[in-house]
This record gives C-alpha cells, sequence and structure tokens, in this order.
C-alpha cells in the first residue's frame, strides 16, 4: 500500500513558515543540499533541477503530491502553474479555478477521501508538502514524518500541524546530523 509521507523543513519550535508564509528563514545550506539533491531529489521544484544537478525526471519513492493552496501560491506568483510537474500535483483550494496542467488539479473537496482513494490505487508514495492547516486535517492519516529539523527558534508562524490538541505518536526511526546544525529526523506512525 501506498504511504503519505510528511516531508517538511521546520523550526525548532515547529514553524514551517513565518505569519506570511514566507520561509526564506529556513536555508538550504550546502551539506544539507548535497544529501537532498542525492537522496531526496523529487522535493525540488522542477524548474530548480538544473541548478542542483538533479537528472530530469529524477527518480525516487513520490509520484503523488499535496499541497495546500499557500504552499501553491509562490509557484503561481512567479507563473509557475506547475512547480512539481514530474510528480501528479494535488492542491486543496476552495477558490481556484480548475487547472489547464494535466500534472495539477485543484481539490476542493475533503483531504482525507482523496488520501485514502490513493492510498488504495497502485503507484508509488504520496509526498504531502506542506501547509500546516493540510498537515492538521491529514495527520491521522501520514504513515511516514520526516523533518528537516533547522537550528533556528522562530517565535510564531504557520505550524508544522495545524489542529486542535490532539496528541499524535510517532516512532523516531532514523536521524541524522548535518555540520551546519540541521538534523533531519525520521519517524513512522504509531499504532491507530
Amino acid at each position: 500500500m501506498r504511504k503519505l509521507v510528511y516531508y517538511v523543513a521546520s523550526t525548532l519550535d515547529g514553524f514551517i513558515a513565518a505569519p506570511d508564509g514566507s520561509y526564506d528563514f529556513l536555508p538550504l545550506e550546502p551539506d544539507v543540499a548535497a544529501h537532498l539533491t542525492a537522496e531526496w531529489p523529487q522535493t525540488f521544484p522542477t524548474f530548480t533541477h538544473a541548478q542542483f544537478g538533479i537528472a530530469s525526471p529524477p527518480t525516487g519513492r513520490f509520484d503523488t503530491l499535496l499541497m495546500g493552496r499557500a504552499t501553491y501560491d509562490p509557484a503561481l506568483k512567479l507563473g509557475v502553474t506547475s512547480p512539481y510537474a514530474h510528480l501528479k500535483q494535488y492542491v486543496f483550494s476552495r477558490s481556484l479555478p480548475p487547472s489547464d496542467d494535466p500534472q495539477v488539479e485543484i481539490v476542493a473537496g475533503d483531504p482525507v477521501a482523496l488520501v485514502r482513494e490513493l492510498k488504495g490505487q497502485p503507484g508509488g508514495d504520496i509526498w504531502l508538502c506542506g501547509g500546516g492547516q493540510l498537515a492538521g486535517q491529514l495527520l491521522d492519516e501520514v504513515d511516514e514524518l520526516v523533518v528537516k529539523l533547522h537550528p533556528t527558534l522562530a517565535g510564531s508562524g504557520i505550524p508544522l500541524a495545524d489542529r486542535g490538541f490532539t496528541p499524535t505518536r510517532f516512532t523516531l526511526t532514523e536521524t541524522r546530523p548535518f555540520d551546519s546544525g540541521l538534523v533531519m529526523l525520521r519517524y513512522t506512525a504509531g499504532p491507530r
């Protein structure tokens, strides 16, 4: 069965973006970039592949990506309608019109229902790209959580999973520290 993987960058205090949605305070350090381009090349936007020396299309575990409207907006502002053209992209929004791009589907409905449907279909794993509200809605469906934990405190912003107080247990399966101070943490979902 396909897995839903929430792969995301976060501050030490659990924020994935500033209150305005920006994330430039979470830099991509050279030591981390080398690892990510080798191990997670599908998580780079298609238009950055040449810059990072990533083969196109990149190979890896994902063939599908889920993102919220706020995560999709920066690409739209650049005129990019399919930021991850190498993946099937589902954008959750009640206000965007249908996409003309065959790789992008705008979804106004229930994200949990779609994830359950996708998990039942053949294919690679599903990357939950963000943002915090979508992750909050889908946290009970997440099979694996991969956090690029930056050595930064933000104080406020968009939380890793925006939802009410609902403790959800994950099991740590891998830790990878980098000289720049970032630590990659990999977790699997606990019993449900």
